[in-house]
């Protein structure tokens, strides 16, 4: 197939990417790199040592023999995206291009407004680029469990039949999102049902949780094509911040009592997960959600186990408990249905000691890059940054000027 992957320079555009080829599948990318831009403007730094885009498909080109086309462009630029879609034709899309932090979202009014933005107009623009260029196209969004929230009932696949007075629908399950982030990829998820509907597009919404992991076959080849591993507050996941913690002998910061509990996966059952919808594609005019995840836990329950994978390699490492930054429940039932990748064929990769003493051994190796400033929470849902304050203090390029890109 020929697949597109925008946003293939970041976390998990990357690994798919890369996947996708190495399963003998054209793949190019697109990335206007605003991502690595927001390093510079949060003053972080992905763990592991990143090369520019051009350097990585070299290598990766001539390890395997294999050449991965690369575009740089900004999918909020419709005669860009559309350029590209002429040009390269794609069977499928999968949708990575966007602003993807929670944190991020709740810093302060323009970076609220540049996630709903982004996100939004981006989704629009590449709907427009299917419907206009290659209507046959498969569109594989990569959404988000965070859309339906923490309900006190099992959260389905994306609908649920619901009887009313008598008469019964099958219906789209109740959005609970807990950041503008979350709410981006809501008005995306609504946009994508109705283009499909209208416009007879085919798509699947992918509702991924938590991924964990910086390894695949494909990125374990050579340095030169490492993953990201981010653990700072903003864009770090909580794994990942656990690990660089242990590394450090900092202790692990668990937000409130740790009775969040989230869907999680390993990286390598995301680039499955994704040629799994490709290669089994939506019918025209029919939008489909997945549940992506494969195992769940609470944070306190990861925390724990960081702590005796930890012990167990000689670090010295212990919990402490910080008040909540976020809007949200710290104890609450949680119940996601997760079944219909595993029946097309997912074998997933569940979170062992073995995969633990991975991580927290990538976190000791890099640990001299780590900067343990980046731990603390410093976002706070309940009260924005002044944007003057946020400004003054970051003297980098701000995120929303793309001049850069």
């Amino acid at each position: 197939m020929r697949i597109l992957v925008l946003g293939g320079d970041g976390y998990c555009g990357w690994a798919t990417a890369l996947y996708l080829a190495n399963q003998g599948h054209s793949i190019g990318i697109v990335d206007n790199f605003v991502r690595r831009q927001w390093d510079h403007e949060l003053g972080a730094q992905t763990l592991t040592p990143i090369r520019p885009l051009v350097e990585r498909l070299a290598v990766w080109q001539e390890l395997t023999g294999k050449k991965i086309e690369s575009f740089v462009g900004d999918v909020t630029d419709y005669d860009c995206l559309a350029s590209v879609m002429s040009n390269f034709r794609p069977d499928a899309v999968v949708h990575f291009a966007e602003q993807r932090s929670a944190p991020y979202s709740m810093i302060d009014r323009k970076h609220a407004v540049f996630t709903q933005t982004n996100n939004v107009v981006g989704t629009l623009n590449l709907l427009y680029a299917i419907r206009e260029i290659v209507p046959d196209c498969h569109l594989v969004k990569l959404g988000t469990m965070g859309e339906y929230g923490t309900p006190n009932i099992d959260i389905e696949e994306g609908y649920i039949t619901i009887e009313h007075n008598g008469r019964s629908d099958r219906l789209p399950f109740p959005k609970q999102p807990g950041s503008f982030y979350h709410l981006s990829k809501v008005h995306d998820s609504h946009n994508i049902a109705f283009t499909c509907k209208a416009w007879g597009i085919r798509a699947t919404d992918l509702n991924q949780g938590v991924v964990y992991g910086t390894t695949t076959k494909e990125t374990s080849m050579d340095e030169a094509l490492i993953n990201r591993f981010d653990y700072d507050e903003v864009f770090g996941t909580v794994l990942n911040r656990f690990c660089a913690q242990a590394a450090l002998g900092y202790p692990l910061t668990v937000y409130g009592k740790g009775g969040q509990t989230r869907g999680f996966l390993d990286i390598r059952d995301t680039v499955r997960c994704v040629e799994i919808a490709c290669q089994n594609p939506a019918k025209q005019g029919e939008f489909r959600v997945f549940n992506q995840f494969t195992e769940q836990f609470t944070v306190l329950q990861l925390a724990e186990l960081v702590k005796e994978a930890g012990t167990e390699v000689g670090l010295e490492v212990e919990i402490d408990h910080l008040p909540d930054p976020r809007v949200e429940a710290e104890e609450h039932y949680y119940n996601a249905k997760h079944s219909t990748l595993i029946a097309l064929g997912l074998k997933p990769h569940l979170l062992s000691k073995s995969l633990l003493d991975s991580l927290i051994n990538i976190a000791v190796h890099y640990r001299d890059r780590i900067d343990a400033s980046l731990f603390a929470p410093q976002v706070n849902w309940r009260n924005p940054r002044n944007e003057r304050h946020h400004a003054e203090k970051h003297t980098r390029q701000p995120a929303l000027d793309k001049s850069l890109v």
